[in-house]
């Protein structure tokens, strides 16, 4: 990067560290704002639009290749208005125009270049683009002078095409509900069906290289084989988890996942970790273990919540970070990958030749000539084929790992992106709630709950709404649909592993503030932005996945589960209302529509309604929640009461000890079972 002073640009004032890695650049760039869009309006000109974040490799490569660039740099500033955007920070510009270049291209990605007239519509655009002609690229600056030629010289036809391209995006806004489409198990079935024609019965997953972590997708295929009995689905969820977490995806020596593999195998990733994808695949590897009762799926799961208290926490404030770069050094994979030598220099000469094996590092390497960690055979037929104790190969392996990781921390590590989040504090809220009920490891516990707090505090405005991101003790940006119904979500799953009513008392305030600011007064569904927001081209309303669920599929997650823990039949039908609006996108695009689907199944399978009275110190409580918890029983609601007087919840009303002795009630589709204080009959209730 260059940090001579006179390249500064007003870059330097924002607190997004990638908005600041290209403080420095001699392009003139602008923040999206005011004043950049009132320059475009004044002086009617084009407006290229660059969007990225901070962990994205190919992001680093234009900005080194064209953003740091003079020629090219003087180019941009000669023709356009130039405005850099983190598309973390500003999803619902993200949206929008990936729509477009999606529309433009029939692909997408990052980094995103668009060129818009000065009213913001979008005219041409693509991803990265090389500094000269190149792996079947044209050239930026190719690209700029011929976009700028048409707009001058063919402004009509230029003008009509971006009329054109915002009429298209308006068009897949304008959803209508249609009242004969019923929400059955065809719908789940017919997904079913698309994930496993999808399959890739080698390696896991779906559909070809690169293959992206199935966050939501691994989640539904559970709950249909829960619901169906249909094993197959099953086996496909075992299948892609193991496989992902031998593969390089999974770090090996530290934990955590990988933004996503370049090939089928899992084996090379884009090195990128994003707080949303471990959050999002610890729950998916929680529930695989409570379907299963293989350890295998806890451990990982642990190891990943692990390494996000040690690299993704900021343990004073509470809150989670965002991503952490692909690259270290300027170089990508670098804080990664091994040589033999170095691996030998570590654990000693008697316990390179097994490790390495195990580990697949080789002279020649399976990365740029350097080997990324993964697993070809489980342990258990690695100790036979090397006719060894498991107990001692296990043993073994920890301890070369321990040596390597504490070697590996003496690098030099890649960036931090440390801004918070509100959505993705929500989503990593869950994942540790769910660690805590299933391990009892009380950091959990604290984490997620120092974490609502800060949201609810640091990230809350006076009258109640919340903003979207923190960072360096500035928060700002008013939050998105996205913000509220994940932080809810979350808000619910504390409330179940904590049982302190307060985390639903926050819950029911922000779904009602989530439904007044963001609900289709004209219609059903959901806004991505609400009345807070300034006005864009579009006012989008999908529900479509993407690397995170999308936000009205989960408002129809957290309204589902809030509507029985507080009686609120309104939240129910808004929640019911938003997935008959989007039946269509279930039918015809499953793959997209995963959160979705999860929701449809909870609806379908009249959830049940477990309360448990009881004082947390009792060892029979204790014996009932680490029972339940774990079950694999993803369509339920838990309350908890230690005393009558704190039995406010509708769940727990009239609810008592009988015998003086830990009380469990079950109740489904408006009946409840006899209770019981005894454990054994507690479970066979739940099953």
């Amino acid at each position: 990067m260059n940090d001579s002073p006179k390249h500064t640009n007003r870059l330097i004032h924002e607190t997004s560290p990638y908005l600041l890695q290209h403080a420095h650049n001699p392009v003139d760039w602008y923040p999206w704002g005011e004043e950049a869009l009132e320059r475009a309006k004044h002086e009617q000109k084009p407006i290229l639009l660059s969007i990225g974040y901070s962990a994205c490799h190919w992001c680093h490569v234009m900005e080194r290749e064209s953003f740091e660039n003079e020629d090219i740099a003087a180019i941009m500033n000669q023709l356009f208005v130039n405005i850099k955007v983190d598309r973390e920070e500003r999803p619902d510009l993200d949206e929008i125009y990936m729509n477009a270049v999606q529309i433009l291209t029939r692909q997408g990605g990052w980094p995103m270049t668009v060129f818009l007239t000065p009213d913001l519509k979008p005219f041409f655009g693509g991803t990265y683009y090389p500094p000269e002609d190149r792996y079947g690229r044209p050239g930026f600056p190719k690209v700029m002078y011929a976009v700028i030629e048409a707009y001058n010289d063919k402004n009509d036809q230029v003008l009509e095409q971006a009329d054109q391209i915002t009429a298209q995006l308006n068009q897949m806004s304008n959803l209508v509900t249609s009242q004969e489409n019923e929400l059955t198990e065809e719908l789940m079935t017919k997904a079913f069906q698309h994930y496993r024609s999808q399959f890739d019965s080698h390696y896991g997953g779906f559909g070809n290289a690169p293959k992206f972590p199935p966050s939501m997708g691994i989640p539904f295929l559970l709950r249909y084989w829960h619901h169906s009995g249909n094993v197959n689905a099953l086996e496909m969820v075992e299948l892609t988890l193991q496989k992902m977490a031998r593969g390089g995806m999974y770090d090996q020596l530290g934990g955590g996942f990988h933004r996503y593999s370049t090939d089928a195998r899992w084996l090379v990733p884009h090195f990128e970790k994003m707080l949303y994808d471990n959050a999002q695949l610890v729950v998916a590897y929680f529930e695989a273990y409570q379907a299963t009762q293989n350890s295998f799926y806890l451990d990982i799961a642990t190891e990943t919540l692990d390494y996000v208290l040690r690299e993704m926490y900021d343990a004073e404030n509470g809150g989670f970070y965002s991503t952490q770069d692909a690259d270290s050094e300027g170089v990508e994979g670098k804080f990664f990958v091994w040589e033999p030598s170095e691996v030998e220099d570590i654990i000693g000469e008697e316990n390179t030749e097994i490790f390495c094996e195990f580990y697949d590092i080789t002279p020649h390497g399976n990365f740029e000539g350097e080997s990324i960690l993964h697993i070809q055979t489980p342990s258990d037929v690695f100790a036979r084929k090397l006719g060894m104790d498991q107990a001692a190969l296990d043993t073994l392996l920890t301890d070369c790992k321990q040596k390597l990781f504490t070697e590996r921390e003496k690098r030099i590590k890649p960036g931090l992106d440390d801004k918070i989040l509100t959505s993705w504090n929500g989503i990593m809220i869950r994942g540790m709630a769910m660690g805590y009920q299933l391990t009892g490891k009380l950091e959990y516990l604290t984490a997620c709950e120092k974490s609502a707090e800060f949201v609810l505090t640091t990230l809350s405005q006076e009258d109640g709404l919340l903003l979207r991101t923190y960072r360096e003790g500035k928060s700002h940006l008013n939050a998105y649909l996205e913000d509220y119904s994940y932080f809810i979500a979350g808000l619910v799953a504390l409330y179940e592993a904590s049982f302190d009513a307060k985390w639903l008392t926050e819950a029911e305030r922000l779904a009602n503030i989530m439904i007044e600011q963001f609900a289709d007064d004209n219609g059903e569904g959901f806004f991505f932005t609400g009345k807070a927001h300034e006005s864009l081209i579009v006012q989008s309303k999908s529900a479509y996945d993407g690397a995170t669920p999308a936000g009205a599929s989960m408002a129809v997650h957290s309204l589902l589960r809030l509507a029985k823990h507080l009686d609120k039949p309104e939240f129910h039908d808004k929640a019911v209302n938003t997935l008959k609006l989007y039946f269509h996108q279930m039918d015809v695009m499953p793959s997209g529509s995963g959160q979705l689907l999860c929701e449809l199944a909870f609806l379908l399978s009249t959830p049940k309604e477990i309360a448990i009275v009881g004082n947390r110190e009792d060892a029979k409580t204790g014996a009932m929640l680490a029972a339940l918890h774990g079950m694999y029983l993803p369509n339920k609601i838990v309350a908890l009461s230690e005393s009558l007087d704190a039995a406010t919840l509708p769940l727990l009303a009239n609810k008592s000890l009988i015998d003086n002795s830990t009380t469990a009630y079950v109740c489904e589709n408006y009946v409840c079972q006899e209770p019981t204080t005894d454990v054994d009959a507690f479970v066979e209730m739940l099953s």
